[in-house]
């Protein structure tokens, strides 16, 4: 089957392009928030935008900075600069109301989005939030306590650690200044508001976000509105066909009630 080719937004004044695949269609715009590393084109955002022209709703997928065909390097990126692209591409390319699903690090995204739409009066925009394996504040929760003093004293001499990595044959960097600036993007050391239903769903075999983080997470959300699904054996990818028929019924079920939502 062939790949459906590219498209990009107007370069910013630093001559970086942002590469998308959109999918026409009734709102909702499901907008796609991939993970650490990530690109547009996995499997579960393939999923998505095939269930998108099944359903007939707009479907938007797009690359981070230095992720997948977009420009820039993937060392110079932070949650800041990453998230700047995801309002950057809804704002160009899905004006309307809208359904965030964040993987991993996409989730931590989805929920900054969340925040700044509130803060910017466009609160009503924002319909729904499905959650997959979600890793807000992943720098300080996961990465910090891990780091060795040989860790600490090469971030403190090179500005980054390397670590290897399961998903792929290149290692795996963190830099002094995506834990700097994930630390002042924080969300989990206040209430969440997001204003919209929440749903969540966690692998509890997972060996990069653990279920606890998930359950941390749980209780800084409003109490109603909020669902969690906890998927026994389900991994970091919740990639089986089991847990990608799983994101997809309570994707459904989001858009559902956001066309009802006046």
């Amino acid at each position: 089957m062939t790949q459906p080719t590219a498209s990009f937004l107007e370069p910013t004044a630093e001559g970086e392009r942002l590469a998308y695949l959109a999918v026409a269609g009734e709102a909702p715009t499901v907008v796609w928030l991939g993970g650490f590393r990530s690109d547009m084109r996995g499997t579960k955002a393939e999923r998505l935008e095939a269930a998108a022209r099944r359903e007939g709703h707009a479907f938007l997928r797009f690359d981070y900075s230095g992720h997948g065909e977009s420009g820039g390097r993937f060392e110079e990126g932070t949650l800041s600069r990453w998230t700047a692209d995801a309002l950057r591409a809804i704002d160009a390319l899905a004006p309307g109301p809208l359904v965030l699903v964040g993987s991993s690090m996409g989730g931590w995204i989805a929920l900054l989005t969340a925040r700044i739409l509130r803060e910017r009066g466009e609160a009503g925009r924002l319909r729904g939030l499905l959650l997959l394996a979600p890793a807000p504040d992943f720098t300080s929760r996961l990465v910090e306590p891990g780091l060795t003093a040989a860790d600490r004293e090469a971030l403190a001499r090179d500005g980054f650690v390397a670590r290897p990595s399961e998903y792929s044959s290149e290692p795996t960097l963190y830099t002094r200044a995506l834990i700097e600036d994930g630390a002042a993007m924080a969300v989990m050391d206040r209430p969440i508001e997001t204003g919209c239903c929440v749903h969540i769903i966690q692998g509890m075999d997972d060996p990069d976000v653990p279920h606890t983080h998930a359950l941390e997470l749980l209780s800084h959300l409003p109490a109603d509105g909020v669902t969690l699904t906890l998927v026994q054996g389900g991994d970091h990818r919740l990639s089986r066909e089991e847990d990608l028929l799983r994101m997809e019924r309570a994707l459904a079920d989001l858009v559902t009630s956001a066309r009802e939502t006046p």
